[in-house]
């Protein structure tokens, strides 16, 4: 095993910071969870279901993920406009490791008792 030296790294030009690139942001990872359960979705469809993000938003974090090769958008030429998305292969490869956070913070949140709500 070899050591390397902090002063010679260089976060930027790693994997994880890559990785980091392209799911980071308030939304990214929730719109990729809709996705890979839901498989195709319209827009309005996801707005609804993520409830708190406004439309800006969501377009916008759409277009990001699009542009990174995550999503696939597809637009049907019919009036009125129908907008589908869903996750391209890259996209899909990302799930399971948002399936193993997923684990990671069922296992190590806190547990509300039985009666409880969680505002306590």
């Amino acid at each position: 095993m070899s050591l390397s030296c902090i002063a010679e790294a260089k976060l930027e030009e790693t994997g994880f910071s890559y990785t980091l690139s392209l799911i980071q942001g308030k939304y990214k990872m929730t719109i990729l969870y809709c996705l890979s359960e839901f498989g195709v979705v319209r827009f309005n469809e996801m707005k609804k279901y993520i409830g708190t993000i406004s439309y800006k938003t969501l377009s916008a974090m759409l277009k990001e993920l699009e542009t990174d090769g995550l999503v696939h958008r597809e637009e049907y030429p019919q009036i009125p406009p129908k907008v589908e998305y869903s996750l391209t292969e890259k996209g899909r490869s990302l799930i399971p490791i948002l399936d193993a956070m997923c684990d990671w913070g069922e296992q190590h949140r806190p547990k509300v008792p039985a009666g409880q709500s969680e505002a306590g």
